[in-house]
């Protein structure tokens, strides 16, 4: 497959992208940033079968049928995208097959040790009015930057914690405020928790495919494993970081003003995510093609 052909989606998309309004850039300026910032993103990526080190945290082993992109390169590739660097990226994983549409980012977040014992008697309604009501009021934000309102419908996967793992898994549909769109673009998460803070995994995909690709996840996440020292067990109370929010805030209040990176999949980005996906499963098709002629 001609490596124009495989680019195609992504050209496509650039050229969406930089119709948008919300670039600080000129449109000259934002496409030369875009270019790179895929060019370099496609030269950095890595084929499994291999093991990939997450900041120093954690190991996760990467399956053959996977592709990853270093952190820097994913940082750059986002910001590229919707204008914010994001140093707390680890990384991201694409599928080889191009017939998939969907990535995952890769992150920690070293807020300290999260304590868990509210997971017991939380209330999935409350936490999802919680969600509600951060997302409203961070559209005040929004506006004033030109980025389209968000609006939370409900949960696509309602918060399950494991305490026998330390793993915090969610999803709520969120979407630009009064669009009418059935099918749109979903952030299911998967967080595992650490003694210095959490990995997460969030899967971007569609609300008519996140059900199907829920084991992507499951399957990733059971490959993960924290450094000695650097899990949840390994906490030492009375000198380690606590972290000033429990499980249920972590959901309902940091999610929502997280929203505002992960737009990426429900506001900025609403029209032209499919693209995306495309274009960079593509991009991991090709490289799979190239590693099946090679062997």
């Amino acid at each position: 497959m001609p490596l124009l052909s495989a680019l195609r989606p992504l050209l496509a998309l650039l050229g969406l992208l930089l119709s948008a309004p919300l670039w600080a850039l000129s449109q000259e300026q934002a496409q030369e940033e875009f270019v790179s910032a895929r060019q370099a993103a496609m030269a950095a990526s890595q084929l499994g079968p291999r093991t990939l080190t997450l900041a120093d945290q954690a190991s996760l082993q990467l399956p053959a049928a996977m592709v990853y992109v270093p952190a820097e390169e994913t940082r750059h590739l986002m910001q590229a995208i919707n204008g914010h660097y994001n140093d707390s990226l680890q990384g991201m994983v694409l599928p080889i097959s191009d017939q998939e549409a969907w990535m995952m980012l890769l992150s920690f977040e070293p807020v300290g040790y999260i304590r868990d014992d509210d997971a017991k008697a939380w209330d999935p309604d409350e936490m999802l009015n919680s969600l509600k009501e951060g997302t409203e009021a961070a559209n005040q934000e929004r506006r004033q930057r030109g980025i389209p309102e968000l609006e939370v419908l409900g949960w696509a996967e309602v918060p399950v914690y494991s305490a026998g793992n330390h793993q915090l898994r969610w999803s709520a549909t969120a979407r630009d405020k009064g669009s009418q769109q059935r099918n749109y673009t979903i952030n299911y998460k998967t967080l595992a928790l650490g003694r210095e803070g959490y990995l997460g995994l969030n899967l971007i995909t569609d609300t008519d495919n996140v059900n199907r690709l829920k084991p992507v996840t499951a399957a990733l996440m059971a490959q993960l494993t924290f450094q000695p020292g650097k899990r949840y067990d390994d906490f030492q109370a009375g000198s380690d970081q606590v972290a000033e929010y429990g499980l249920a805030a972590l959901v309902a209040g940091v999610a929502a003003k997280k929203l505002g990176f992960f737009a990426l999949a429900a506001a900025m980005l609403a029209k032209y995510a499919k693209l995306l996906l495309i274009g960079l499963a593509a991009m991991g098709g090709l490289l799979g093609r190239r590693r099946k002629r090679k062997g």
